[in-house]
């Protein structure tokens, strides 16, 4: 890339690479070019994986086979974005991936939390916390609405450990939904989701 195409920017992690181009016709023959230089490595590009995207925006309203991808837990797709003077426009742009997400809910699953209901919510929080606010510090940093089904997700979990944790919650989900809203509200710092969703409320 650097001797053959120094003007085309691209990231590398391990053997994901994105590479920057301005045309189809551009794409094409770097991707030739990427192959033949793998080849002569022992290396090859993967089938499935290696695609050509257009990053459909405002300016770029055309159509195309591929019009998103996924890296590093991002899915970059064309998505509605708001400018300073509150214009709506479409914009091409980073959120947490389908997948990414899947995981986070499935392993927030595995902790089990209805069945803590011998530990106190701060307890919880020492626990979960530092794992909670690693996800919301990486994956928050773009298009933070779409964390809201890990944050109900959260909140569910929460829910259904103060039902089996106090006993006149036990029989009123509406009512252990208002008490996890309220410790929200007084405490958000117990939980980086809590913040996380006070700071992107309308």
């Amino acid at each position: 890339m650097s001797v053959n195409y120094h003007r085309v920017p691209f990231e590398r992690y391990a053997d994901d690479v994105i590479v920057h181009c301005r045309t189809e016709r551009e794409a094409e023959e770097v991707r030739r070019a990427i192959a033949e230089r793998l080849r002569g490595c022992g290396l090859e590009l993967h089938p499935e994986k290696t695609k050509i995207v257009y990053c459909k925006d405002e300016l770029r309203k055309g159509r195309y086979t591929n019009e998103k991808f996924d890296f590093l837990g991002y899915e970059f797709r064309t998505r509605t974005s708001k400018s300073r003077t509150g214009k709506i426009f479409p914009n091409f742009s980073p959120a947490i991936s389908s997948k990414a997400a899947k995981v986070i809910r499935d392993t927030i699953r595995s902790w089990k939390l209805p069945k803590c209901s011998d530990k106190a919510i701060e307890d919880l929080s020492r626990l979960y916390n530092p794992i909670i606010r690693g996800w919301f510090q990486y994956y928050g940093r773009f298009y933070r609405t779409a964390l809201y089904s890990i944050i109900r997700q959260l909140d569910r979990e929460l829910v259904l450990w103060a039902k089996r944790k106090f006993k006149k919650l036990r029989q009123h989900v509406r009512r252990a939904r208002h008490w996890i809203a309220r410790i929200s509200r007084s405490c958000p710092e117990l939980f980086a989701h809590w913040q996380l969703a006070r700071s992107t409320a309308p």
